[in-house]
């Protein structure tokens, strides 16, 4: 028996939890902690999880895999809660949305003997919850991976496994780079959408302009509806590299309004760059390299048995 802690079964955690189960690898055993009593039997009832423990230690007892999908700040007492009772040889990942905070929590919290590899599939949705979870939640989505330096070869090995198993693309890359990657696509499109919420509905006029707001209103605010928690901890754990690009935006809108008050050719001449700048994106044109690396075998393959071990690894190795 190969137990797999889950620890949050919100939607990610949730989701995790029915891609391993509808993986069919024999013999392994899921189970999940939630502070919401509510959320545990949830995921027991749909199956994300085969067993529900109603403590952290109880969770992780004898786990050969625990997997962090909190709230990012709860992290840092869960893993010093967890680390002096984890097992020799555990092996630990997350799943937050920022990487260079936890790594230096893991760091600071796991003894020797434990392994952390830091994760973050590139993938979610605007509604939370057990509820919103699904099996399919990571296919085909880019999965970050960032290794701790203590990490054991046959440990970041098994996390790849994992990713493979939930249908995803692990991509190795450092923790700072990660963080600064994603506050530009990720933590910077969640605020410009909170940000125009925010200023259309507090206008005077907003319950008339509501009735004409239709699909580019809509796609454009979608990520308005994130979770708040989620979003307050990503951000204030990518503070620097979100005001970065924060900065960089501005700039950017300042320098388009005043093409549009020039009036001028030049201004459509820069649309019609942009437009043909994400044209190219969306047809693959700004896909990131690859190389591949055939997983050595060894602990992961035992413990998830056998695999699609001839997977490419997307990226480097972190720096």
């Amino acid at each position: 028996m190969k137990k797999i802690s889950i620890i949050g079964l919100g939607l990610i955690g949730g989701s995790v939890g029915l891609a391993l189960n509808g993986a069919g690898v024999q013999g392994l055993h899921l189970v999940g902690y939630s502070r919401r009593p509510e959320a545990a039997a949830k995921a027991r009832v749909r199956g994300a999880v085969a067993e529900t423990a109603r403590s952290l230690a109880a969770c992780v007892e004898g786990a050969g895999l625990v997997v962090l999908a909190t709230p990012v700040t709860a992290m840092e007492a869960i893993l010093r809660e967890i680390g002096p009772i984890l097992p020799e040889g555990c092996i630990v990942t997350d799943v937050a949305s920022t990487k260079a905070m936890v790594m230096r929590w893991a760091a600071e919290s796991l003894p020797q003997g434990v392994s952390f590899v830091g994760g973050h599939p590139m993938a979610g949705k605007e509604v939370a919850g057990i509820e919103a979870a699904e099996s399919g939640l990571f296919k085909g989505c880019t999965y970050c991976l960032c290794a701790g330096p203590g990490a054991a070869p046959a440990a970041v090995e098994t996390v790849v496994s994992m990713v493979n198993l939930l249908g995803a693309k692990p991509y190795f890359v450092g923790p700072a780079e990660h963080d600064s990657y994603v506050a530009a696509i990720s933590h910077l499109p969640m605020l410009v959408s909170t940000a125009l919420v925010s200023a259309t509905v507090g206008s005077s006029v907003w319950r008339e302009m509501s009735r004409m707001a239709a699909t580019g209103y809509r796609d454009t605010t979608r990520l308005a509806s994130s979770d708040p928690t989620m979003s307050s901890d990503i951000y204030t754990t990518n503070r620097e590299s979100l005001g970065r690009w924060l900065d960089v935006f501005i700039r950017e809108l300042e320098s388009l309004r005043e093409g549009i008050a020039a009036d001028g050719p030049e201004l459509e001449a820069r649309l019609r760059r942009i437009k043909d700048a994400r044209d190219l994106w969306q047809r693959g044109g700004a896909s990131l390299p690859e190389t591949a690396a055939e997983p050595s075998g060894g602990w992961g393959r035992f413990f998830f048995g056998n695999l699609l071990s001839s997977s490419p690894v997307r990226g480097r190795r972190g720096r």
